[in-house]
């Protein structure tokens, strides 16, 4: 079986624009590094209010993608408000890690309060894919894709309505001062979604991204959420970002 040439990171949310809101940047961010990057939504995010169909919804996804630079995206088909964590569903993203091999994948970290339930469910559904990607000796479920061990999982924080974040082993901030406008031209990209009266949303995702980025000496940042403890074998060039050196003020 010939496999596309591997992704060095996958981002998996449960419907198109999750990704872009929570860690557009750093996705764009890894494409300007030269990393090979890749978007899996779960479902097609249909029906929704204000899109005329899933065609629609679709082509802004494909734009948005575009904008960020990612190499891959791919829609499951998954039901949206009714996205659910089951067997069916761990195996049709398990298939797309075994595919596209992956070292590291993003996934939505906790529920998300006031907001969609398939939040919830997409983070299970990430985190079982991810274990059923490694397993030997079910070769029948998998349209005789290789088994892939994911390196690293990785967590990002969606909502907007609580101060708590979810559980984990720690976090980090990303700095996306670079590509921050990007995200925001990727976002908007979903035109059915955010049309001018919701313009606030992009005010929350701005003042969000200034807060993270202010709180590690960036000008944009966003949050990750570590599924394991990372450890540093540099213990000065872990905690001074590339470009500052020790001494110096973020400015």
């Amino acid at each position: 079986m010939e496999l596309p040439e591997p992704l060095d990171v996958i981002a998996v949310g449960a419907h198109p624009d999750d990704v872009e809101i929570a860690c557009g940047g750093t996705l764009a961010r890894l494409v300007q590094q030269g990393y090979r990057v890749g978007i899996v939504d779960l479902t097609d995010g249909e029906p929704t209010p204000g899109s005329p169909s899933p065609d629609v919804r679709l082509a802004e996804a494909q734009q948005a993608a575009e904008i960020l630079g990612v190499h891959v995206r791919e829609t499951l088909n998954l039901s949206n408000r009714r996205l659910f964590d089951s067997f069916e569903a761990r195996i049709a993203l398990a298939k797309v890690f075994r595919r596209h091999r992956p070292r590291i994948v993003l996934g939505l970290g906790g529920k998300t309060p006031m907001a969609s339930p398939d939040h919830w469910q997409a983070m299970q559904i990430t985190d079982a894919g991810i274990f059923y990607s490694r397993l030997s000796k079910w070769d029948e479920h998998f349209d005789g894709l290789p088994v892939h061990t994911i390196s690293r999982q990785l967590w990002y924080p969606l909502g907007f309505s609580t101060l708590q974040f979810p559980e984990s082993s720690g976090y980090f901030v990303v700095d996306i001062s670079e590509t921050f406008e990007i995200k925001l031209k990727s976002i908007r990209a979903y035109r059915t979604q955010f049309p001018p009266e919701k313009e606030r949303v992009f005010r929350l995702v701005e003042s969000q991204n200034q807060y993270f980025g202010a709180s590690a000496g960036f000008c944009a940042g966003e949050m990750i959420l570590c599924a394991t403890t990372l450890g540093v074998t540099d213990l000065v060039d872990a905690v001074f970002p590339a470009g500052r050196k020790p001494g110096t003020s973020p400015s």
